[in-house]
């Protein structure tokens, strides 16, 4: 069973299979995509907001820090799963 799911040289019956798969659930989405309503006309696309920018301020102004905006490193330590020291290790463009 658990060889089934690693990989393997795939024949050309397996190929045929696994075409005929794809094209069946393909057209099985495309029917189901038909019969959705086509008619968006009177759906309204935005969002409507108080303030609509962001108040400039001065390049070199501090911005105000409050509590919530102060990290813990002592938290931010402990949730980190590989450290050394100062450094907190990740992965590197793993996705």
């Amino acid at each position: 069973m658990i060889n089934d799911f690693l990989w393997h040289h795939v024949s050309e019956e397996e190929k045929k299979k696994i075409q005929e798969q794809a094209k069946a659930v393909m057209d099985s989405f495309s029917k189901k995509l038909s019969k959705v309503e086509k008619d968006v006309k009177d759906i309204e696309v935005g969002v409507e907001r108080e303030r609509g920018e962001r108040e400039e301020r001065e390049e070199n102004a501090k911005a105000e820090v409050n509590d919530s905006d102060k990290i813990d490193k002592k938290i931010m330590f402990d949730n980190a799963p590989n450290k050394n020291d100062d450094f907190i290790i990740a992965e590197r463009k793993g996705w």
